[in-house]
């Protein structure tokens, strides 16, 4: 395994510039969607179920980036996948900006998730290595990874709502359009800001002596948990910002909601280092997803400002750091040589979550139950996550790296 001999010079300015693909492959690509929907289902006249479609498209993509990302890093390269799958998903995120045909747009999104898996996979692998070369800090470094995904979604709490008013502002007929280029141009500025660190950490090399590699049984409770996590986060994610819309919210305190949740991401890194760093099993995904659930049901308890606002911070300081408890349990118990294996599993079943997730809460928000009760079954799926996280154990020492 790399020692501390290869250390790089700048290690936080690495791990803050590689968090960059986080920002785009999910910030800026997937969760500024939310801020989208209301403006495009207005426009275009989509039920709730076909707008939740749309985030379904997005995973469906998703899924198929996991499963094709180990092949193409075995071609190409890790960081080389990471900056082609970057610029390929700007253009996928620009393109929306073009069009208003629902198949083409549906098509996109496919397109995006695809190009978002690449970098994510490839992003969450350079990060790992990061961490082994600077093992004392390894839960820090690989939760900034994941935290960049908040300024993803800061700047899309502000990009969104300041092209949809520039939009109508020039009489644009289809507002939302505005939004997208926006979000496009940004996603290939942080491609510009990413490229040296993944260049600087290098590609992850093969670790000998390793007891065995990446076997499905030895994981198979924290990917269940973490395909639960799918399945009830991104309902969230998807329509809270409907939700609150629909319960009256100004387009004003949404906008600070949202910023508020991005920043509370930013944060989470500091805020769970530790406990990825010391919990070698599925303790950290466990505890984590049973929070996630009291943050997600709140606003379909209470529509009261501040019941909404405790959500979206508590919902932001959590819910990336689900994810790189994923990565802390494949590090932990894998030899280098298996990360990709690993990570690219984690994301498979993500993946899968994913696609389920909008397709239940939205057909369950076009009945008479509303957003509010979709929201409460996104709370019952992360806290059968957390069940089933509970009783993965790390592999014991002869099976472990």
């Amino acid at each position: 395994m790399p020692t501390q001999d290869h250390a790089l010079p700048h290690p936080l300015a690495t791990a803050l510039a590689l968090s960059m693909a986080a920002a785009i492959a999910l910030g800026l690509t997937r969760f500024s969607y939310g801020l989208l929907l209301p403006p495009m289902r207005d426009d275009l006249g989509w039920s709730y179920l076909l707008a939740g479609s749309m985030n379904t498209c997005n995973a469906l993509g998703y899924f198929l980036g996991a499963l094709v990302t180990p092949l193409l890093m075995r071609r190409m390269g890790v960081w080389r996948l990471l900056v082609a799958g970057a610029v390929l998903a700007a253009l996928f995120t620009l393109a929306p900006g073009l069009v208003t045909a629902t198949t083409a747009l549906f098509v996109l999104r496919v397109a995006a998730g695809l190009a978002s898996a690449c970098i994510f996979i490839a992003g969450g692998l350079l990060a790992a290595r990061l961490g082994s070369l600077h093992s004392e800090r390894a839960g820090f470094y690989i939760g900034l990874y994941y935290g960049g995904t908040g300024l993803g979604i800061v700047l899309s709490a502000l990009l969104v709502p300041a092209a949809l008013a520039a939009a109508h502002a020039h009489g644009q007929a289809h507002a939302w359009q505005w939004a997208w280029l926006a979000l496009g141009l940004a996603c290939l500025l942080a491609t510009a800001v990413m490229v040296w660190p993944a260049r600087a950490i290098g590609e992850a090399r093969p670790a000998h002596g390793a007891a065995r590699g990446f076997a499905v049984k030895d994981f198979l409770f924290g990917l269940g948990g973490y395909c639960m996590f799918g399945v009830g986060y991104i309902g969230y994610m998807t329509f809270v910002v409907a939700l609150l819309k629909q319960q009256g919210m100004s387009a004003g305190l949404i906008t600070v909601f949202y910023t508020m949740l991005g920043l509370a991401v930013l944060a989470s890194a500091r805020l769970w280092a530790r406990l990825l760093d010391r919990y070698k099993g599925g303790q950290p995904l466990a505890i984590l997803n049973t929070l996630l659930a009291g943050a997600v049901i709140l606003p379909a308890l209470s529509s009261a400002v501040p019941v909404v606002f405790l959500s979206g911070l508590v919902f932001g300081a959590v819910f990336l750091s689900v994810v790189a408890s994923t990565t802390a349990l494949v590090r932990h118990n894998l030899p280098p040589a298996c990360w990709s294996a690993g990570i690219s599993a984690f994301t498979t079943v993500f993946a899968f979550g994913q696609i389920v997730g909008p397709i239940v809460v939205g057909a369950i928000a076009d009945g008479q139950a509303g957003l509010e009760r979709g929201l409460m079954v996104s709370a019952a799926a992360l806290l059968i996550g957390a069940v089933l996280a509970s009783r993965q154990k790390a592999l014991a020492p002869d099976q472990a790296y």
